[in-house]
């Protein structure tokens, strides 16, 4: 067994004692697509990946609008109140965050692993969700003084 497959393999394992079945199930899926003949989906999920999980993550936030749960009047009201202003700034700041995340990922893949070693780790064992690496770049990005 090659040492990606092993550490795939070793991550899934961490998944599966943390009780956390979406670093499982995301690492026995690469874990699978590297061990059968689908090597070529790699590329494109490089590519398209994190595109199409963002795409994921805004359809499951914005559901609960698009079914009518919350209504056009909440959506005005939060507008009036201070901790929905307070929560449309800090939305805004996490966006600008992962934008700047973005760029520092694609233009220094060596800090990718890192990232994504702590989002692990930090999914694992502390309940956390696996949408850490943008917002940690971003961060890390105002740190380092990358754009």
């Amino acid at each position: 067994m090659d040492y990606s497959s092993l550490i795939l393999l070793v991550l899934a394992g961490l998944g599966i004692v943390s009780g956390n079945s979406t670093v499982t199930i995301a690492m026995v899926v690469l874990l699978l697509l590297r061990v059968t003949s689908f090597h070529s989906a790699f590329p494109w999920l490089e590519r398209y990946g994190l595109t199409i999980g963002i795409i994921i993550l805004t359809i499951g936030v914005m559901t609960p609008l698009a079914s009518g749960k919350i209504s056009i009047n909440q959506v005005m009201e939060s507008f009036l109140h201070w901790k929905s202003l307070l929560a449309i700034g800090i939305g805004i700041l996490v966006a600008y965050l992962g934008g700047r995340g973005v760029t520092l990922m694609s233009g220094q893949p060596i800090i990718v692993t890192g990232l994504l070693i702590g989002t692990v780790i930090g999914v694992a064992f502390f309940k956390g969700v696996p949408v850490g690496p943008l917002i940690a770049a971003g961060l890390l990005s105002l740190l380092i003084g990358r754009s």
